[in-house]
């Protein structure tokens, strides 16, 4: 097996159609992406500064892939790494070794915490982590619930408060200043910049329509976005909560939970049977408001973490 480093940039059209090629495979084996959409679109646009591709072949066929994205501008430095195998050379090694490769050109880059996610995370996944010197950081949990809601609570907007839908060329400012805000911390969203929006926006599966904003029609400027909850329909009839957030200056007004009913209830109308979403376990209020909807953990995609000091 042979292991190559490829910094942004420098993927060719070969790489490219063999990464998506294994991806496709495995999808199709697990019955997921076994890639996170953001480590995706990553690769699909060359990688940004501080990205690593780490590609593994056998026999001359891509058998794995390391993904590591590193947020350059963030003290201490972070990275998320993700990591691909075929199904039928688990086991051999090889994810380890992705592993090791990845964690050392992050250590050619300099210093900084490497966060490693295991998908549909296992027992296996835990033993393997702690083999290579990582210790448990976050769970991610995915949540579902089934579609229409029976017997929802009405959705409580606060006075001057209305309901419409993200507007292309005119919101996308606007809407960045407030997820910043809302995601203040927050290891991946709160970096999200305008090619991170405008790269989402060229997706397929992007619709305004299921974009909705709620809107300070009171504000000084007369359509303030207070909070948004941004929907993403999947093939399947699976509707997913993609992004939610609040303003901190409209927090503890009951805007979040009315923005969740708002995006199901959209869902629903174009005719999807099951909303799903994902939520950080230690978010223990977010966790409390989506099971009492009726939102029940499907799986738990976690983390684990290792300081990585420069070579």
């Amino acid at each position: 097996m042979k292991i190559r480093v490829v910094r942004p940039g420098d993927h060719t059209d070969a790489d490219m159609e063999a990464v998506s090629g294994l991806l496709a495979r495995v999808e199709q084996a697990f019955g997921y992406a076994p890639l996170s959409e953001h480590k995706r679109l990553d690769l699909l646009n060359g990688g940004r500064q501080g990205s690593v591709s780490c590609i593994a072949t056998l026999d001359g066929r891509v058998v794995g892939y390391a993904h590591v994205a590193c947020d350059e501008g963030r003290v201490p430095r972070r990275c998320g790494m993700e990591i691909v195998v075929e199904p039928e050379h688990s086991g051999q090694g090889i994810l380890e070794e992705l592993a090791r490769a990845g964690l050392a050109a992050v250590a050619e880059d300099g210093s900084g915490q490497v966060h490693l996610w295991a998908r549909h995370a296992t027992e296996l996944d835990d033993e393997r982590a702690a083999q290579l010197g990582f210790t448990h950081g976050r769970d991610l949990l995915q949540m579902t619930v089934a579609l229409p809601l029976q017997a929802p609570p009405p959705p409580l907007w606060t006075e001057g408060i209305s309901l419409r839908t993200f507007r292309p060329g005119s919101d996308e400012e606007a809407w960045l200043d407030v997820n910043r805000r809302a995601f203040a911390g927050h290891p991946e969203q709160e970096g999200w910049d305008r090619e991170s929006l405008e790269q989402r926006k060229a997706e397929p599966w992007f619709d305004p329509a299921g974009f909705l904003i709620a809107s300070d029609d009171a504000s000084e400027t007369g359509d303030r976005i207070a909070g948004f909850c941004w929907t993403k329909v999947h093939p399947g009839a699976t509707g997913e909560i993609y992004v939610i957030g609040v303003d901190d200056a409209y927090q503890g007004k009951g805007l979040g939970r009315s923005l969740v009913l708002a995006g199901l209830e959209s869902l629903a109308e174009r005719g999807m049977t099951a909303g799903m979403l994902y939520v950080d376990a230690s978010n223990t209020a977010a966790v409390s408001l989506y099971r009492s909807l009726g939102f029940e953990v499907h799986h738990v995609d976690r983390a684990y973490v290792i300081e990585i000091t420069q070579a």
